[in-house]
C-alpha cells in the first residue's frame, strides 16, 4: 500500500485518508483507547482493542491487509503501529488521533459522541 500522508512519516495517515480507506473497506481500523474513551465516541465500524490487550489479539489482526491504529492523540497508536510494522504487518498510525478526526468534523458514534478531553497520559 502506498500511503499518502501530510506529515514527514510515511507510516502516518491523515484522518481524511483513513476515513476514505475505511469507507472503501481497504483497511482494518483498530482503536486502542480505553473502554471509557471508546464509549464516549468512536469511529463507526472500527474495532476496539485496548492497548494492554493488543499483543494477545495480534493473531486476530490480518497480516495480509493494511491496519490503521488510532487513539486519542496518536501517541499510543504510533507505538502499537511501530511494533506491528516491526513484526511484519502493513501497519499505520492515524495522524493526530481522534482529536484530529473530530477536529475535521468527521463522524463519531454514538450520535453526539465526542473525544475524551484527557486520558491522564502524555500525548494520549
Amino acid at each position: 500500500m502506498e500511503a499518502e500522508t501530510s506529515s514527514e512519516s510515511s507510516t502516518a495517515l491523515s484522518p481524511e485518508r483513513v476515513a476514505g480507506m475505511h469507507e472503501a473497506g481497504e483497511i482494518q481500523l483498530i482503536d486502542v483507547r480505553t473502554s471509557g474513551e471508546w464509549d464516549m465516541g468512536h469511529v463507526a465500524g472500527a474495532r476496539h482493542v485496548e492497548i494492554d490487550e493488543i499483543q494477545g489479539q495480534a493473531d486476530t489482526i490480518e497480516k495480509g491487509r493494511p491496519v490503521v491504529f488510532q487513539c486519542r492523540g496518536g501517541s499510543r497508536s504510533e507505538m502499537v503501529a511501530s511494533a506491528f510494522r516491526e513484526s511484519g504487518w502493513d501497519a499505520y498510525n492515524m495522524e493526530g488521533g481522534l482529536r484530529a478526526w473530530e477536529g475535521r468534523d468527521l463522524p463519531l458514534e454514538p450520535e453526539g459522541g465526542h473525544v475524551a478531553e484527557s486520558t491522564g497520559l502524555p500525548g494520549g
